[in-house]
């Protein structure tokens, strides 16, 4: 605790002095640039991977960057959703992966959670991930690539369920709403957008395509 304790004195010493007027700025209400659906992982910072100030992302975290479906859960997955877009009318939202997620290596093994059985009921809104990498790619035996694989379907799958939720499908309709569905490789501080036109997940460019419809055949990409 005494190493947050710190944290905190040493923002207010330093970081919120030189950015004082930004959070004045704040209480006039907030206009955030995206909507950034990732895993709880705490190797993940959105704000430091995107170089982002307070005010620019609105964040939602859960376990494996998981969007339940709408109406499977009406809590805050769910709302905080709604409110991105119909309240804040976000243009954008990220659903961004991770390697090495913890809540996927649940996924592809279902013992470990058996003492925890939370965790083991959420990813039931993963369970399309683990069947298309059970049924559809049975000859990739590799642990640390089968990791990487359900990583990549699951930012997929996720981005289906979030289409379920009204507010969004109303507002890509509208062609007010881009979906994109990223995989951060923390290790090395690489970012992959899905390109659909290629079929798998390539380092962010510049203009970076955004998601459609996914293909049903995909290659193993090379992360």
């Amino acid at each position: 605790m005494q190493k947050l304790v710190d944290g905190i004195h040493e923002f207010q010493r330093n970081y919120f002095s030189q950015e004082q007027k930004l959070f004045e700025t704040l209480v006039d209400g907030q206009n955030p640039l995206a909507l950034f659906i990732t895993c709880s992982d705490s190797r993940i910072n959105p704000n430091h991977l995107t170089q982002t100030k307070p005010g620019e992302l609105f964040i939602q975290r859960t376990a494996g960057n998981i969007v339940p479906p709408y109406g499977a859960v009406f809590g805050g997955e769910a709302a905080t959703i709604e409110y991105a877009v119909s309240a804040l009318k976000v243009k954008d939202i990220i659903v961004c992966g991770h390697s090495h997620c913890g809540a996927m290596g649940g996924l592809l093994d279902p013992a470990l959670l058996e003492k925890m059985p939370a965790v083991k009921s959420y990813l039931q809104h993963a369970e399309s991930t683990r069947r298309i990498v059970d049924e559809n790619y049975s000859h990739l035996t590799d642990p640390q690539k089968r990791l990487v694989l359900t990583v990549q379907e699951n930012v997929l799958v996720q981005i289906e369920n979030l289409k379920t939720h009204p507010s969004v499908a109303a507002a890509v309709s509208r062609g007010e709403l881009k979906l994109h569905g990223w995989v951060y490789k923390f290790e090395t501080g690489e970012v992959y957008n899905y390109n659909p036109d290629e079929g798998q997940f390539l380092p962010i460019q510049d203009e970076e395509v955004v998601l459609s419809q996914p293909e049903v055949n995909r290659t193993l990409p090379p992360i």
